[in-house]
């Protein structure tokens, strides 16, 4: 795990040594156990290192193969490592490290770019070919690793993190007003945007070229993609139960290789228990984490959102040596400046909880599991997709969803929103980049199983690659690899073809709650259907506590509703209200008092919107 950068001078000028280093030096976080850089005339690359497997001098990187024409900047893990390289000795290479790193290169090298099918990990990679004098860039199926680029001054500028695409000096910081249009609808990027104009992110599951030699850069060009669909010939119940056990067993004992101690989290809920669970069956005495909130000016059903005890529950029957740390109102006052500036942009939901949290796992160990993906992968939010199973046609199902997923500023509401810069984005239809997600998953849609499987696609592209990069920043803003076992190729091959009766109940029936409120909606939920990751809620009774198999979905949520109408009041008065607030120079100060204040005088719920607010100012302070 690991900090990438580099550039390709488009106008074939050389590239500074200087410029990589203050890129690479920038991301340091990223990589305190080494670094390096790589210059081949126009084209040079930036390492910073997070040593993990195989810590000695031998996985240093850049990484040049032997015959010195591929250079090679990663950062990740493949987790079949192993076994590509027991391939490549069969077919004549040699080895002088352990590092699943000299596996990428010696892969890379003997099959081309289109290796990146064979890797099972995690991975974003920039590899130069000093013959052809290419550049190849690429990103993990799920987008677990991100990996920025940005065109400026004719230079192609790409890297781990945006702070390292600025700090080359090039890029000049400015806000993209269009990616604003599409955050404060989604509360995060169904596009390759960011909120920084020019620059974009490598879509997840795809490869780039850039041309050293023409100066010609290529569009990303996909290899991987989801597809949820119904089996024709589908196996028996029994077979899909076995078949699960099989796989979940075999991911997480693929992650568990490394160098270094490793952890995993542990909330009150089946995901990160199960992989605790599977883990501490080869991992005796495995250190596990918990956040909890401090309640005591908590209310309704935010009373519930601690989940402490349940997890020193699990910690118990595992064997786990177990840490937690308490949040209270202030907790997030305090972190903010520190976390927008390696979020860099702020995508789906209040994420300082697990910014602390990975604070946490970092005292301890080097690397953690996350249960990040069980959800998109197994349907544990049935609540939304029974919004949209019943329609007349693919543009009704469109239209539905579409109107669910505008998270923050209400459609109506946009116009005077965004009043000082509503000239220059009043052409941006959120619902045509809401439809252009599904451009390349155009099932036909018959069923209730066949939108069902649609609003899986749907989320697993958006959602929960939203979820994989903020994880991937917080972490690794504490030198932390996050390892998500879910996220196995095998594993979610699988899933993705398990019938929808096994992941749901009664695929017809809509529940109206209020995405808001993630005690209230699933608890109601729960309650009345017992639903949602039925088929891994069976396997796992194995191995976890019934009590934990039968529980409704519990969000990672900190109780913000309350707090700030309560303790957190006066800062959000304070950051909202102050008429210098650098989010003015793009939205209307009436317009977001008035939606905050909705809030603050218990009218509607909008802390998702007071926490993106707040996200937004600091993060103009910050960039801008």
């Amino acid at each position: 795990m690991c900090g990438i950068a580099g550039a390709v001078h488009l106008d074939q000028t050389a590239v500074s040594p200087v410029a990589l280093i203050r890129m690479a030096n920038s991301i340091a976080h990223r990589g305190p156990d080494g670094e390096g850089h790589y210059v081949d005339r126009n084209a040079g690359l930036a390492h910073r290192r997070l040593a993990i497997i195989d810590l000695s001098p031998a996985g240093h990187q850049p990484m040049v193969s032997e015959d010195g024409r591929y250079v090679l900047v990663y950062n990740g893990e493949v987790y079949n490592f192993a076994e590509l390289r027991a391939e490549l000795e069969a077919l004549g290479h040699r080895f002088v490290s352990r590092s699943d790193s000299e596996v990428v290169l010696k892969a890379l090298a003997h099959w081309g770019i289109g290796a990146v099918t064979r890797f099972n990990g995690m991975f974003a990679f920039a590899l130069l070919d000093r013959t052809s004098r290419k550049m190849y860039l690429a990103r993990d199926r799920y987008g677990i690793k991100p990996l920025y680029y940005a065109e400026a001054g004719g230079k192609l500028l790409f890297a781990s993190e945006i702070k390292a695409i600025v700090a080359h000096g090039e890029y000049r910081t400015r806000i993209d007003v269009e990616g604003l249009v599409e955050y404060l609808t989604f509360q995060n990027f169904f596009t390759d945007r960011t909120l920084f104009g020019g620059v974009q992110l490598l879509p997840a599951g795809c490869t780039m070229t850039i041309d050293c030699a023409s100066g010609r850069v290529e569009p990303p060009r996909q290899y991987w993609d989801y597809s949820f669909e119904e089996p024709t010939s589908p196996a028996s119940d029994g077979e899909y139960v076995e078949e699960l056990d099989r796989l979940i067993r075999q991911a997480v004992s693929r992650q568990l290789v490394s160098d270094v101690d490793l952890g995993s989290y542990l909330s009150g809920g089946m995901d990160s228990g199960s992989l605790t669970a599977l883990a501490a069956r080869e991992l005796p005495y495995i250190k596990s984490f918990t956040c909890g909130f401090d309640l005591n000016s908590a209310s309704g059903v935010e009373l519930g959102f601690d989940e402490r005890a349940t997890a020193e529950y699990m910690s118990y029957v595992f064997k786990t040596e177990h840490y937690e740390m308490v949040l209270k109102a202030g907790d997030m006052e305090r972190v903010l400046p520190r976390l927008a500036w390696h979020l860099e942009e702020p995508r789906v939901g209040q994420s300082y909880p697990n910014f602390y949290a990975a604070q946490l796992a970092s005292k301890f160990v080097k690397v953690v599991l996350s249960g990040t993906g069980g959800d998109e992968i197994f349907a544990g939010y049935p609540w939304r997709y029974y919004r949209a199973v019943v329609n007349d046609d693919f543009e009704h199902y469109a239209d539905k969803y579409y109107a669910f997923w505008q998270r923050l500023v209400p459609g109506d509401s946009m116009a005077s929103v965004l009043a000082p810069v509503w000239s220059d984005v009043k052409h941006v239809s959120t619902r045509d980049i809401f439809r252009g997600v599904f451009n390349t998953h155009a099932h036909t849609l018959t069923r209730p199983e066949d939108y069902i499987n649609h609003s899986l696609y749907f989320e697993a592209k958006t959602f929960l690659h939203g979820l994989l990069v903020v994880e991937d920043k917080l972490s690794m803003a504490h030198s932390l690899e996050t390892r998500v076992p879910f996220l196995d190729n095998d594993l979610v091959d699988f899933a993705m073809k398990i019938p929808a009766r096994l992941k749901l109940g009664n695929l017809t029936e809509v529940v109206g709650l209020n995405e808001n409120e993630p005690g209230s909606k699933t608890l109601k939920y729960f309650q009345k259907t017992r639903d949602g990751k039925l088929l891994l809620r069976r396997v796992m009774e194995r191995y976890i506590p019934s009590q934990i198999t039968e529980r409704a979905k519990q969000g990672f949520s900190a109780p913000d509703a309350s707090w700030f109408k309560g303790e957190s009041i006066d800062y959000v008065r304070r950051a909202l209200y102050d008429p210098r607030a650098r989010i003015y120079e793009y939205l209307d100060p009436g317009a977001v008092q008035s939606l905050v204040s909705d809030h603050l005088e218990g009218r509607e719920n909008r802390r998702l919107l007071i926490w993106s607010l707040l996200n937004l100012e600091t993060w103009c302070r910050k960039f801008l």
